[in-house]
């Protein structure tokens, strides 16, 4: 029984990754299609900003600057936007790909349940 759950503990807190900086998309485009990773800093949160009509910016950004009148000043080239941000790896990704994180969530909650019973 102990062994299952040191097995368990390991395994849950390599998903968690309890403390650790966070990875978002990083491009600058129109297709929403972005591949490019990074490395964010520990304080960092992943931004989705997007133009009315046209360019998308995805990228880390520090946390506390994550409001609308902070990003205006950051992107006074884009007059108009939406953004969005999140902490947790790779969620500024496009729509599309959302639902790989929702079953990588569930997949953690399973695995939790599993470990418990």
């Amino acid at each position: 029984m102990k062994r299952t759950l040191g097995i368990c503990l390991v395994i849950c807190s390599a998903l968690i990754g309890l403390g650790s900086a966070i990875r978002c998309y990083s491009c600058k485009d129109y297709t929403a299609s972005c591949s490019k990773q990074r490395d964010c800093s520990y304080d960092d949160a992943c931004l989705t900003l997007t133009e009315r009509g046209g360019m998308t910016y995805r990228q880390c950004l520090k946390y506390s600057d994550c409001e609308y009148s902070r990003l205006a000043q950051m992107f006074p080239q884009v007059s108009s936007f939406t953004f969005k941000c999140c902490n947790s790896d790779l969620c500024n990704s496009a729509p599309s790909s959302a639902a790989s994180s929702v079953i990588g969530l569930l997949a953690s909650v399973a695995i939790m349940w599993w470990c418990i019973h």
